[in-house]
């Protein structure tokens, strides 16, 4: 008997847990799914962006925000993991093929060309995004997603006014 229990209530355990996940991924709202799928994404592309920027930046204002970039996504996409996981919500861990072909385009420039096409790369991923956190913030329907898109909506923020600093 007490061998039975030694495995029963483990298996119990488990199989608990498995339930509780497949219970948190179905209250999280659609709308939830898709703020993480896209900011995902986007995240994933600034980190990997932001290191081409800090290894071919042509200027030192490039190659210094391209690492502020990288260094700064790689945290927010980390707490965005935690939390969609902690949902059950699954987190991709490949840039799309949309992303991972602008990123490619972008490596394969450099100079003023490859600093040029960076700013207006990050530009226009940061007020993408910079507009998903700030809806999330508002109306998401997770708390903990509420409280993540606010936190991360000031640091887009500041990440554009350091892109306008930069240049055109």
């Amino acid at each position: 008997m007490e061998v039975a229990l030694r495995y029963i209530v483990p298996a119990l355990l488990l199989s608990a847990a498995f339930s509780l996940t497949a219970y948190a991924a179905d209250m999280v709202s659609s709308a939830d799914r898709t703020f993480i799928a896209k900011v995902s994404q986007g995240g994933m592309f600034e980190v990997a962006a932001g290191e081409a920027g800090a290894a071919q930046g042509d200027t030192q204002d490039v190659r210094d925000q391209g690492a502020t970039e990288a260094h700064d996504h790689t945290l927010v996409g980390a707490k965005l993991k935690t939390i969609a996981t902690g949902a059950g919500v699954t987190f991709p861990d490949t840039l799309s093929a949309a992303f991972q072909h602008e990123l490619d385009r972008l490596k394969a420039m450099s100079g003023r060309s490859f600093d040029a096409a960076y700013l207006q790369d990050m530009k226009v991923i940061h007020a993408k995004d910079g507009a998903a956190f700030a809806i999330e913030a508002q109306s998401g329907s997770d708390p903990k997603l509420r409280a993540f898109a606010a936190e991360t909506h000031r640091i887009v923020l500041r990440h554009i006014g350091e892109l306008d600093a930069v240049g055109p």
